[in-house]
């Protein structure tokens, strides 16, 4: 069984060694997106109700989580932590904000440096790019491509977004290039108005950034935008191989395509060159127990609090699934109940992971497979025929691309 594979001290650990806070700086928004993740197809998430994060429940988490990260828990000499602002549009409480990298920057926690980030429609930006700029944001503008490709991101009153944000994002540009080049990236989500060659061609172009691009969250739809869902939805690796100089452009976008992330995550579980830490390359463990499916340990990456207050190990997850709270009283984080929650949902998962040939690169979230609490079945399951076709392709892509194997050996770092 694997009850007891997930305990209080690795939670604890998770939690002292944390990589990134994001807090959901208000559900509000100026933009009117049609296929938000808080918009009409979906109804995994609290209702949007207009509301601004607590500053003083911040702090009172901010102050739990130093007080973790002074302690014998804390592994990291000098951690960089993220510190990031999500929304809705998180520039519609700039007051937070400006509190919350005040608080941030006088805080006594010598193991720990902090950078500040923000995801932003870009809308208000005018207004307070220089305090972005002052305090050297990791700024992700969301962007869908040219004035067509962006015609989903719409305000309240149906108006489109794209000659604002440009307008900003220009402005931007010229004013703060050296922080552009430097700190400014882009994120664009996929759909039947855009293709992943169209995102990359104008974003390139026009300000020679490599983009990120998404696909739609296909978990919690409304039963009746599912047909709606599918019609707007678009496959990034289909969209990707439609366009006529895919190769050149994926081996441009590297990390952010799914061969090369596949790859990557082939090469780092199958290669024998990869070591967690020095432990890891002077011995050799033929018994550790995996964990079952690819799912991140809770907080091993993130933690995510949303503007009312729920704690969850990620923004890409349904807010049903929280695993505590926190408010001006003080933070709920029941670290043996967390642990109890994520074995039992291990439990639910060993046997098919057991007879799976792919454990050790398994990529996939157990929060994105359906029915978790009942009988869920893993998208990602390999018998051995399909493993054998897996490994062959990867094997294949790198007969053909030999300096990706460098290039991924040499430049990429998985934390």
């Amino acid at each position: 069984m694997v009850n007891d594979l997930l305990s209080i001290d690795i939670i604890q650990r998770q939690l002292a060694n944390l990589k990134q806070l994001t807090f959901e700086v208000t559900d509000a928004c100026n933009l009117r997106c049609k296929y938000c993740g808080y918009g009409e197809f979906y109804e995994d998430y609290d209702k949007r109700e207009n509301k601004m994060m607590n500053i003083d429940a911040a702090k009172v988490l901010i102050d739990y989580l130093v007080e973790l990260w002074n302690s014998t828990y804390n592994v990291s000499a000098k951690r960089n932590v993220y510190i990031s602002f999500y929304g809705g549009e998180p520039l519609l409480n700039m007051p937070f904000i400006e509190t919350i990298v005040a608080y941030i920057n006088n805080i006594h926690c010598p193991h720990r440096n902090f950078t500040f980030s923000m995801t932003t429609n870009a809308i208000l930006l005018d207004r307070y790019m220089g305090f972005l700029v002052k305090h050297r944001f990791n700024l992700l503008i969301s962007l869908d491509g040219d004035e067509y490709n962006t015609s989903y991101r719409v305000d309240k009153a149906g108006n489109p977004s794209f000659p604002r944000i440009i307008k900003n994002v220009d402005t931007l540009c010229e004013k703060y290039s050296d922080y552009f080049e430097q700190k400014v990236n882009f994120n664009a989500v996929l759909h039947n108005r855009n293709s992943v060659e169209s995102i990359y061609r104008f974003i390139k172009d026009k300000y020679n950034k490599i983009p990120s691009i998404g696909e739609l969250n296909n978990m919690g739809i409304k039963p009746d935008k599912v047909e709606l869902f599918q019609q707007t939805y678009r496959n990034s690796q289909e969209s990707l191989y439609q366009a006529e100089h895919y190769e050149a452009i994926e081996q441009d976008m590297f990390l952010r395509t799914g061969t090369y992330q596949s790859v990557t995550a082939f090469l780092h579980q199958y290669s024998g060159f990869k070591y967690h830490d020095y432990a890891d390359l002077l011995f050799e463990y033929s018994d550790v127990k995996l964990v079952p499916t690819g799912t991140c340990l809770p907080f091993s990456r993130r933690m995510f609090v949303t503007v009312n207050g729920k704690i969850l190990p990620c923004e890409r997850i349904g807010h049903q699934f929280a695993l505590g709270s926190v408010s001006e009283a003080g933070v709920n984080l029941d670290v043996q109940e967390i642990a109890n929650k994520y074995n039992a949902w291990y439990a639910k998962m060993e046997k098919q992971c057991s007879h799976c040939h792919n454990t050790k690169a398994c990529i996939q979230c157990i929060f994105n497979l359906n029915d978790l609490e009942g009988n869920p079945i893993c998208y990602g399951f390999m018998n051995k025929q399909v493993f054998e076709e897996y490994r062959a392709a990867q094997m294949d892509f790198l007969r053909k691309h030999p300096e990706d194997y460098y290039r991924i050996m040499e430049e990429v770092i998985v934390e």
